[in-house]
């Protein structure tokens, strides 16, 4: 069976922009697959009997009942499948680490590519939604995030009011503030949060708790409240030269060119630092991101980590990315200080070796002596 398979179904790849192109612009990297691509990447399911792709996927989305629907070139139903659980199929499609949950289980011995199969029955098709009744009772959702827009989702669907409390000027949390134009586009977002509003989901931008109006108002205007504010804090390393101009927190850095659309000064009016040389601390996705995204903006941009690659929690997807676009990786490097007078002009760093696990299961690293 095995070398049947392999002999006539080989994993469908989506054309990408070249490392040379995308530098130079801020459009989607991954272009997807074209109908034709999704239809014979659906082929390849094994429609197991007991799909554990299921089992591991959080939203818990029919993906074996999805995919054989596109099998047939019938997008819509797939789409129709796909809304049962998830609102965002276009986001999930392109961010979900699916590596790490449905094709991480996928038993098929070349694993099936089932985010680009579910952005693919979300792009070309549109949701279509509709209440079960219609209930009196009024529901607060404070934030407007991926945890903000699935509540007021589920709650629309059952029947309820819902309005969406939001402090900043678009909706989306850190779908519209945090991931780069290049990874997801806001059109897709905005279609998504579109399809919600259809539902009779209303929003409330620029309102911030507390400050615009209290916890304490909210209940007496609603019936029930569901905090979904996130965990956008930024986390600092707490080493000297952290005040200096030009050092950001990667918060800032990707809220200025992603949501307040910096990389396009003057044309919109929030500017952001622009550097021949760029290094950034971290990596997780967001540290990522920010080397990208300042890699488009024209600086050579080196990535320093504490661990090894192998230990790098960013998708290993984003890191051949920006491999591909020149970024570079100094590992086994922490951070002492950051230097300069009024603006950074240099960091200095400590070489590491890797030790024992962690309580996250990575190798932790140590400094090595002198």
């Amino acid at each position: 069976m095995k070398n049947k398979i392999a002999k006539t179904a080989e994993e469908q790849i989506p054309e990408e922009q070249s490392p040379e192109k995308r530098i130079t612009n801020f459009d989607e990297v991954c272009l997807g697959y074209t109908k034709q691509q999704s239809h014979e990447e659906a082929k390849r399911c094994l429609q197991c009997p007991v799909p554990m792709c299921e089992k591991s996927c959080p939203a818990q989305v029919p993906i074996k009942r999805f995919i054989s629907h596109i099998a047939e070139s019938d997008h819509d139903s797939a789409l129709s499948a796909i809304l049962e659980k998830n609102c965002l199929p276009g986001i999930c499609g392109r961010v979900c680490p699916s590596e790490q949950q449905c094709r991480k289980t996928c038993i098929h011995y070349q694993k099936i590519s089932i985010a680009l199969l579910e952005r693919s029955a979300a792009d070309y098709s549109s949701p279509r939604l509709s209440k079960k009744k219609s209930l009196s009772k009024s529901i607060a959702v404070i934030g407007s995030g991926p945890s903000g827009l699935s509540c007021a989702y589920d709650l629309a669907l059952k029947g309820f009011k819902v309005t969406i409390y939001e402090a900043l000027h678009e909706p989306g949390g850190v779908l519209t503030y945090g991931i780069p134009e290049f990874r997801l586009p806001k059109s897709v977002v905005k279609k998504e949060i579109s399809a919600l509003k259809d539902l009779g989901v209303e929003t409330s931008l620029n309102t911030v708790i507390g400050l615009s109006i209290t916890l304490e108002e909210l209940k007496k205007i609603h019936d029930a409240v569901f905090i979904a504010s996130g965990a956008g804090l930024p986390y600092f390393l707490g080493i000297p030269g952290e005040g200096l101009n030009n050092v950001y927190s990667a918060n800032e850095f990707l809220s200025r060119n992603v949501l307040m659309k910096a990389h396009k000064f003057p044309e919109y009016r929030t500017p952001v630092g622009r550097s021949e040389k760029t290094i950034v601390i971290g990596g997780g996705n967001v540290a990522i991101d920010a080397a990208r995204t300042a890699r488009r903006l024209g600086s050579q941009v080196t990535v320093f980590y504490r661990r090894t690659k192998n230990e790098m929690p960013a998708r290993p997807y984003e890191i051949k990315h920006a491999e591909e676009e020149g970024i570079k990786f100094e590992f086994l490097a922490s951070p002492l200080k950051l230097i300069g007078e009024a603006t950074v002009r240099a960091g200095e760093f400590i070489k590491m070796r890797l030790s024992s696990p962690d309580a996250s299961g990575r190798a932790s690293s140590v400094e090595i002596p002198g």
